[in-house]
């Protein structure tokens, strides 16, 4: 199989994998502590290879995210956009910041996600979130650095470089 293919099997392959990981349950106690591990995968692939990730792309990845979550089409879709739009405007400031900075910075674009998603929902007539709804944010920030290393290391143990 040549490169290329290999490339993109490997990015496709995330992308879906995070999706499935989007759907594992969790027991009701554990279920704030869920990462948004389409948003992570995403972040990841805006740091690394920015000419693949495209506001479109996010879209699409959004929509499948609302049609495999069950939830309003098009709230995720919308979180996701946003989100590599502003990963994408610093991209180039950001893969040079130590894993830490990018910790911050990955926490700084979850909760502005999660700020979406309050918006989204009360504007559409929910009430109010309990207070576990900012845990994930943290908990997905804190997963960040090993989710990073991770991605790293297979791509490098596949040798799959960008050109």
């Amino acid at each position: 199989m040549n490169r290329q293919r290999v490339r993109l099997l490997w990015f496709i392959a995330t992308l879906l994998g995070s999706l499935f990981l989007m759907l594992i349950p969790l027991p009701s106690p554990l279920t704030p502590l869920k990462p948004y591990w389409p948003a992570l995968v995403l972040l990841y692939w805006c740091l690394q290879s920015g000419d693949r990730v495209t506001l479109g792309l996010a879209f699409c990845i959004g929509v499948g995210a609302d049609l495999f979550d069950g939830v309003l089409l098009g709230e995720q879709a919308l979180r996701l956009t946003a989100m590599v739009f502003i990963a994408l405007r610093f991209r180039s400031r950001l893969r040079f910041f130590p894993m830490w900075q990018q910790s911050l910075a990955v926490l700084a674009f979850l909760l502005n996600d999660r700020v979406l998603l309050l918006l989204v929902r009360v504007l559409g007539g929910d009430a109010l979130p309990p207070a576990e709804y900012w845990i994930s944010p943290f908990v997905g920030a804190a997963i960040w650095p090993f989710l990073f290393l991770i991605l790293d290391d297979l791509r490098a143990r596949l040798r799959i470089h960008e050109a």
